[in-house]
């Protein structure tokens, strides 16, 4: 009885997540009443939390990393774990979501469309994108699967990436409208913008069940219709002075300029 008992405990479950993708920060591992009532232990590596599921409903979130002993361990979670099993039917699911509790660093963003205001100087719409990288960590776990996960089985750096350059147009759109900073200026205020959508940006995150720990600018770039239209304005304002100088007008400037073209045409036939 005693070797028959040995190996039945050999067999038994062990809840672990094995393989951790550095890239992951929820992984969902779905199992039955009847496997949580075998199991043997639950292994949360340095590094991972771990939340049960039930009928849709966070029951108990271990943040604590160690090898929990299923049939003598005293912890809240463990006890929260094995009342459920007991009392649900066997066919039922439970759901343990492992998390990633250290910080997933240098994650892209970029904004998802191109943000237009007024610039002050040329009076003209000009429409600029903003690119850099963040740095998150998970800091309300059951917070997260509430608001952000769902039915989803995992959720990846990717998907925090595609959250933050979707929903970040809008604080940017409103604060380049108040601010309006000209075009030959933008490289000297990012610091102020960055600060700005780091606030805006940790506001939401927050509300999700994540904490943004690093937030920056890259590159703010002006969209190829932006640059050309600047383009001939700045060339037509550097006529205009030469004009100044040579005591004409523009008016003037740009006849001699086509009595030039002219000239060069007839000369060339």
């Amino acid at each position: 009885m005693g070797i028959k008992n040995f190996f039945k405990r050999q067999m038994r479950t062990v809840i672990e997540w094995k393989e951790q993708d550095n890239r992951l920060l929820f992984h969902q591992q779905e199992t039955t009443t009847d496997e949580i009532k075998d199991a043997s232990k639950l292994i949360v590596a340095p590094g991972q939390g771990c939340i049960v599921v039930y009928d849709g409903q966070v029951k108990a979130t271990l943040t604590e990393a160690g090898v929990y002993e299923m049939d003598s361990d005293n912890h809240p979670f463990i006890t929260t774990l094995l009342n459920i099993s007991q009392q649900a039917e066997s066919e039922h699911k439970m759901r343990f979501y492992f998390f990633r509790t250290a910080e997933m660093v240098n994650i892209l963003w970029g904004t998802a469309s191109p943000v237009k205001y007024i610039e002050p100087d040329y009076q003209l719409p000009v429409a600029l994108g903003v690119c850099g990288n963040f740095s998150v960590k998970i800091q309300d776990a059951a917070q997260m699967f509430v608001t952000l996960l769902g039915t989803m089985s995992n959720y990846y750096a990717e998907d925090v990436q595609e959250l933050v350059s979707s929903r970040i147009v809008t604080p940017l759109t409103a604060f380049l409208a108040v601010k309006a900073y000209p075009y030959r200026e933008i490289d000297t205020h990012l610091g102020e913008l960055s600060t700005e959508l780091r606030d805006k940006t940790s506001e939401e995150l927050s509300r999700l069940g994540l904490q943004l720990t690093d937030f920056r600018i890259a590159s703010v770039t002006f969209d190829e219709d932006t640059m050309e239209r600047i383009g001939r304005i700045a060339n037509m304002t550097t006529e205009k002075h030469a004009a100044a100088e040579v005591d004409l007008d523009y008016t003037g400037l740009q006849k001699l300029g086509a009595l030039r073209d002219a000239a060069k045409n007839e000369g060339g036939l």
